[in-house]
């Protein structure tokens, strides 16, 4: 299945393949607060279908991870990391949120 999704205002658009069988609630400093839900896809699964001009990276402790945000609405829609790609799945079209198998992650004490 092909989930599509992007920002608020339209400036990020992406297309990401597979089936949401879980999502990630990090309580860490920067995942809370953004309200992330990550569901990890495989980077060859994911596809930006807008200019990576109209994003901002954000990136901290190993900087391993590249938290990518819209220059223009502020919506943070993915984090780019090695090989893989976690989708926020608020920032999915069509996604019922409150159907998601939704598992805690302990990233604060890392």
């Amino acid at each position: 299945m092909t989930h599509e999704g992007g920002c608020k205002c339209g400036a990020v658009a992406f297309e990401a393949d597979g089936e949401i069988e879980k999502v990630i609630d990090c309580n860490c400093s920067i995942c809370r607060p953004k309200g992330y839900l990550h569901w990890f896809v495989p980077e060859a699964a994911f596809r930006l279908k807008t200019d990576d001009a109209a994003m901002g990276a954000f990136t901290f402790k190993s900087h391993k991870l590249i938290h990518r945000f819209c220059k223009t609405c502020g919506v943070a829609p993915f984090v780019q990391g090695p090989g893989t790609v976690a989708v926020n799945a608020r920032a999915l079209h069509g996604v019922d949120i409150q159907a998601l198998n939704v598992q805690p992650f302990d990233g604060a004490s890392l």
